[in-house]
C-alpha cells in the first residue's frame, strides 16, 4: 500500500490514500469471527441470487415463444435487460458507497423479488417487457463484493473476492437443472414463483444477517456524492493512480470472447451440432470448471504471487485461448479450451476488481464495483450486433483470431507501462 501511496504527489491525495484501503475489517469494528460469518451470508446471498436468475433465464426463451414473441423481439428483450443492467451497475455502487452495503444488498434482493412478481404475472408481451425494469438494481454479486471489500483486508481481498466464482458456479449448475425440472413438471412459471419467495428469503436473510454500516466520510465526499449518478464522479475515479489503465484491460482483455459467448446458443446449434440438453450439459461442465478453478487454483496464486503478475498471465491465458479457438473444430476442442478459458476469466476479474478497489478511497469502493458490474451489460448490449456480423461474415474462428491479436496488444502495454500498484499478495 505504502508503494501505491509514495506515487501520488500531492498533500491533499496523500492525506486520501491513508484512508483508501481502510476498511471495516481492517479497523476491528467487528470481531474475526463475526467478519468471517457475514463473509459466509453474502456468500450465500450471491449463490441463491445466481441460481434464481439462471432458472428464470433457462425458461425465458420458452416463456417469450408462448407468448408469441418471435426471435428479433427476444433479442429486444435481451438488449433493453443489458441496457437497464448497464445504466443500473453505477447508480448501484453509488449507492452502496451512501447508504452501506447492507442497503444496497436488500435494495438488489427487493429488486429480484418485484422482477419474479412481475415475470409471474407476465400473460402478454408488454408485462414481459415491464418485468425488465426491475433489473435496473438488481446486482447481487456487486452487493455481495462490497460487503466482502468491507469485510477484508487488502491484502486478504483478492482470495475472499476469488471465491464468488464458487457463487457463479453454483447459480449455473443448480438454476439451469432447477429451472429445467420445474417448468416440466409444474409448468412454465413454475420457476418464477420460486424465483419470488428465494428472493424475499434473500431480501430477509440480508436484513437479518448484514450488519448496518457506516463509514467515516469527509466533507468534501458527503458532497460530491450527493448524486447516485455523476459522469464527473465516474471522471474522478479513472484519475485515480493505474484506475484506467487497469479498467481499460478488464474491458477489452474478454470482450471477444464475450461477443463468442453472446453467440453461443447459435454456435451450440450450427457449429457444434448440439441439441438443446446436449448444450445444458456443456453449460454445466463450465459451472463445474468455475468452482474448482475459483475454489482451488485463485485464491492460491493470489497468496504466492503480485496482482500485477496475475494481471499479466491472465492477459496471456487468453492470447493462447484465442488461438485454441482460430483452430477448432468440434465440441471436444471446446470443452479442452474452455479450461485455460475458465481460468483467464476467474483470474482477469478476480484480480481487478481486487486492484481497482484499493486504487480508489474505501468511500468509493461501492462505486467502483458498480463500474466494473458494468462491464458485461455493456458487452451484452451491443455484442449481438458485432458477434452476429463476425459470425456471418467470418465464422467462429474470427472471435479466436481478435481475442488472440487483442490480448496480446494488451500484454505488450502491460510490459511497457508503468502502473503504480501496491504489489502485495493475500493471506
Amino acid at each position: 500500500v505504502s508503494t501505491m501511496n509514495a506515487k501520488i504527489s500531492s498533500e491533499g491525495e496523500e492525506g486520501a490514500s491513508g484512508m483508501r484501503n481502510e476498511t471495516l475489517g481492517e479497523r476491528g469494528h467487528l470481531g474475526e469471527a463475526k467478519r468471517g460469518q457475514v463473509i459466509r451470508v453474502a456468500y450465500a446471498i450471491a449463490a441463491l441470487d445466481l441460481t434464481f436468475l439462471f432458472m428464470q433465464m433457462g425458461v425465458m426463451p420458452y416463456l417469450a415463444k408462448s407468448l408469441g414473441l418471435d426471435s428479433v423481439g427476444f433479442g429486444y428483450l435481451q438488449t433493453i435487460f443489458g441496457v437497464l443492467q448497464l445504466m443500473g451497475g453505477y447508480i448501484f455502487g453509488r449507492f452502496a458507497d451512501q447508504y452501506g452495503a447492507r442497503a444496497a444488498l436488500i435494495l438488489s434482493c427487493a429488486s429480484g423479488s418485484v422482477f419474479f412478481l412481475l415475470m409471474s404475472l407476465s400473460t402478454s408481451i408488454p408485462l414481459l417487457f415491464l418485468s425488465r425494469l426491475p433489473g435496473v438494481f438488481m446486482h447481487g454479486i456487486p452487493g455481495a463484493q462490497k460487503v466482502i471489500t468491507d469485510m477484508t483486508t487488502p491484502s486478504q481481498r483478492a482470495g475472499a473476492l476469488g471465491k464468488l466464482g464458487l457463487c457463479f458456479g453454483v447459480g449455473i449448475i443448480a438454476g439451469s437443472a432447477l429451472g429445467g425440472v420445474l417448468s416440466t413438471k409444474f409448468g412454465i412459471y413454475a420457476p418464477t414463483y420460486v424465483g419470488l419467495a428465494g428472493s424475499l428469503i434473500n431480501t430477509l436473510i440480508a436484513m437479518v444477517w448484514i450488519p448496518s454500516q457506516t463509514k467515516p466520510k469527509s466533507d468534501h465526499h458527503v458532497t460530491e456524492q450527493s448524486d447516485l449518478f455523476s459522469i464527473r464522479e465516474i471522471l474522478r475515479l479513472m484519475k485515480f493512480p493505474g484506475v484506467m489503465e487497469v479498467f481499460l484491460v478488464k474491458v477489452f482483455a474478454g470482450f471477444p470472447i464475450g461477443l463468442f459467448m453472446i453467440m453461443f446458443s447459435i454456435i451450440s446449434m450450427d457449429f457444434f451440432g448440439l441439441e438443446a440438453a446436449e448444450s445444458g450439459y456443456l453449460m454445466s461442465y463450465i459451472g463445474v470448471l468455475q468452482m474448482v478453478v475459483q475454489g482451488l487454483v485463485v485464491g492460491k496464486l493470489a497468496r504466492h504471487c503480485t496482482e500485477m503478475t496475475l494481471l499479466r498471465l491472465s492477459v496471456v491465458v487468453f492470447a493462447s485461448v484465442g488461438l485454441g479457438m482460430a483452430l477448432m473444430r468440434s465440441v471436444w476442442h471446446y470443452c479442452i479450451i474452455a479450461v485455460p478459458l475458465v481460468f483467464a476469466f476467474s483470474m482477469l476479474a478476480t484480480i481487478t476488481d481486487s486492484i481497482l478497489t484499493k486504487a480508489v478511497p474505501s468511500s468509493d469502493t461501492g462505486a467502483m464495483l458498480g463500474i466494473c458490474a458494468s462491464v458485461q451489460p455493456l458487452t451484452r448490449t451491443v455484442g449481438p450486433t458485432i458477434g452476429g456480423v463476425l459470425y456471418k461474415q467470418f465464422g467462429v474462428s474470427s472471435f479466436g483470431y481478435l481475442q488472440l491479436m487483442v490480448n496480446l496488444g494488451l500484454f505488450v502495454f502491460l510490459l511497457k507501462s508503468k502502473i503504480p500498484l501496491g504489489e502485495m499478495k493475500s493471506q
